[in-house]
């Protein structure tokens, strides 16, 4: 918001320079002057106008993303959270049969080293 009040400012102050280099550098008469005063001020009304009416769909529009981004990232979180929960349970089944079959080579290292043991002693 920071940006669009120095820039607001800026549009001011500028408008305002050049109302006074005009006042100083004019030929016409007042009559004239005044007219064109006139009309430059409607069209720097209208130029606030549509930068106050920019500057709120813009206020709109990032309060819109932000709820559409908050959004998604809730959707995203759900959809992890679910990819790893099927995961899990995919690897469920796979993670007994690797523990059988750790149990059945450890068995097996006990029985080679009961036959090596009674070999020697033999």
């Amino acid at each position: 918001m920071s940006r669009s009040k120095s820039l607001l400012l800026g549009f001011i102050i500028g408008g305002t320079v050049s109302a006074a280099a005009t006042l100083l550098s004019t030929p016409s008469s007042g009559r004239d002057l005044r007219d064109r005063m006139k009309e430059q001020s409607l069209e720097w009304k209208d130029m606030l106008d549509n930068l106050f009416q920019d500057v709120l769909r813009l206020k709109d529009q990032i309060a819109k993303t932000s709820k559409e981004g908050a959004a998604l990232i809730n959707e995203l979180t759900q959809e992890m959270k679910s990819s790893i929960d099927e995961w899990k349970i995919a690897i469920e089944p796979n993670q007994e049969n690797m523990l059988e079959y750790l149990e059945q080579i450890e068995a097996s290292i006990k029985d080679l080293e009961k036959k090596i043991n009674t070999k020697k002693e033999n």
